[in-house]
């Protein structure tokens, strides 16, 4: 351990992206010809670099091999002045995904999580001190590490978020009930209902009427959810407690930008809220760290690839003031 103290502490994942572009995404039995790029990426390490690009003192602990990829890892975060812990998993390799990206910025992505299978409970009780204010997990990691760091963001009075995706499907509602926050997208918002027993088809909550949304938004028994809807904005419900906000559900609309990549938008916004949430005054409207992370993940969709791509916060600024 420095002397450095997080703000933000996000334990995950870390995956080496492949990523290929090309027209259209192939059908079965067809090659397409395409362009190949590679990079750091991973749900955790994107949402810790966006975290960090905000200005926020962030640090990530995560896993990864005794290989080459690992000392890319390793090299990327030193260049960005990340805080970073990284447990090194000698009998499985870094993890990597490949990526495919159609014309409008559309994703296809299969990864092997690899490393990030081997990554131990235990660092979340080391890694995340007292006085961190938010700690962000997500579950490309065990269920296990998952729960035991959002027990360990209640143990020192930092506000627990998940961003429930991929959805696991060892994860229960026990574990679920130690987060404050969520931050599922439409897809795993519905496998996240389904898997507690909700009998509603939920597969398009952006055409859902805003107060049926938010009455199925609290059978999760979270605290507060909100709903990434890709080019619809996101929606956002309250328990009992509003977090300052005027209302206890809302939706806001997305900003209009020039997508050319879609993957890692919904990193972007989970790191730019939990950085947003960080720098909050006491009492401050939960929704303007909304609006800040709105604002991230639509600038990240203007560059290919994910971790690279997440904007500054001098960047949010110059481009919407």
């Amino acid at each position: 351990m420095t002397n450095f103290s997080p703000q933000v502490v996000v334990l995950g994942s870390y995956v080496q992206d492949h990523c290929w572009t090309t027209d259209r995404f192939p059908v079965t039995g067809e090659t397409r010809v395409g362009q190949f790029s590679t990079g750091p990426g991973g749900k955790g390490f994107n949402q810790a670099v966006a975290c960090h690009r905000q200005g926020v003192a962030t640090r990530f602990v995560g896993a990864i091999g005794v290989d080459p990829l690992a000392d890319a890892a390793r090299r990327f975060a030193a260049a960005e002045g990340l805080d970073c812990h990284w447990q090194r998993v000698a009998d499985r390799p870094t993890a990597t995904a490949s990526i495919v990206v159609d014309s409008e910025g559309r994703n296809l992505i299969v990864v092997d999580l690899a490393a990030n299978l081997g990554l131990e409970p235990a660092v979340a009780a080391v890694h995340i001190e007292v006085g961190t204010r938010v700690v962000l997990a997500q579950l490309e990691i065990t269920v296990a590490v998952v729960a035991a760091t959002l027990a360990r963001a209640r143990a020192v009075g930092a506000l627990a978020c998940l961003n429930p995706a991929p959805l696991h499907p060892d994860l229960t509602p026990e574990v679920l009930a130690l987060a404050d926050l969520i931050t599922p997208n439409e897809t795993e918002f519905a496998l996240l209902l389904g898997k507690l027993g909700v009998p509603d088809d939920v597969s398009r909550p952006c055409q859902i009427d805003d107060l049926d949304l938010h009455a199925l938004c609290r059978t999760t028994g979270v605290p507060t959810v909100v709903i990434t809807l890709g080019e619809h904005g996101c929606f956002v419900s309250h328990g009992r407690d509003h977090r300052s906000d005027a209302q206890p559900y809302y939706r806001l609309a997305s900003e209009t930008v020039r997508a050319i990549d879609t993957t890692g938008a919904g990193d972007a916004f989970s790191g730019a809220l939990a950085a947003a949430l960080a720098f909050a005054e006491p009492g401050a409207p939960f929704r303007d760290a909304v609006v800040h992370a709105n604002l991230v993940a639509a600038i990240s969709t203007e560059q290919f690839g994910t971790a690279p791509a997440m904007p500054t916060r001098e960047q949010v600024a110059a481009r919407f003031g």
